[in-house]
């Protein structure tokens, strides 16, 4: 049981440490909300999200649904458009004045983007299904559910840090320059997440 545990704890930060598109957008509505409160809506959501995913791959349920082609090809394509669109948004955010609320995204902003970053991100589930669902075979019961609370707990802990990180840094960078910078390399980050999944759909054909 505390193999278990230990694995699932190892695997989650292994997959979640490197800098991808969801990290950066945890992060960067973390440094760019007035209040912490504020980025309360993205770390639900983006955590909920890492949930669903986990539990999908332990299940074996996601394994069924990317087996179908042409499904694969519309999460593709649909993750793809997301993730120009929250690039573009990102890149043009002004985050001078941070005391202005329209210098925040609304929370309803937050969900939507925080779900499509995590749900239509098909190398985040490719990961999730390839890694975390393989490893879950090695074990049954309760050792499966202690594998899965671990992986699950990680994800939790991981996106509460990356925003009260983006926070701390918020608060040191009061006129806004160094957010306005972290703005553009996040737009190009996930530009680049978007241009290698474009790439991945390309080769299937």
């Amino acid at each position: 049981m505390l193999a278990a545990i230990i694995h699932g704890i190892v695997l989650a930060f292994g997959l979640i440490l490197p800098l991808g598109a969801q990290n950066v957008f945890v992060f960067n509505q973390g440094a760019s909300q007035p209040k912490f409160k504020g980025a309360i809506p993205v770390i639900i959501t983006a955590s909920l999200c890492d949930t669903f995913l986990i539990l999908l791959a332990v299940l074996g349920v996601s394994v069924i649904v990317l087996s179908v082609p042409v499904l694969q090809t519309v999460i593709f394509l649909i993750g793809i458009v997301f993730l120009l669109y929250m690039g573009w948004s990102i890149w043009r955010s002004d985050p001078v004045n941070l005391n202005q609320r329209e210098a925040a995204m609304s929370p309803k902003k937050q969900i939507m983007f925080a779900m499509s970053v995590s749900l239509l991100n098909p190398h985040a589930i490719l990961d999730t299904i390839g890694v975390i669902g393989t490893s879950s075979l090695s074990y049954t019961g309760s050792e499966k559910v202690g594998f899965t609370v671990a992986c699950i707990f990680i994800s939790w802990i991981w996106f509460l840090g990356i925003a009260i990180a983006g926070k701390v840094v918020g608060n040191f960078d009061t006129e806004g320059k160094l957010l306005k910078m972290i703005n553009k390399v996040s737009a190009i980050i996930i530009w680049g997440v978007a241009l290698f999944i474009a790439i991945q759909l390309y080769t299937m054909f």
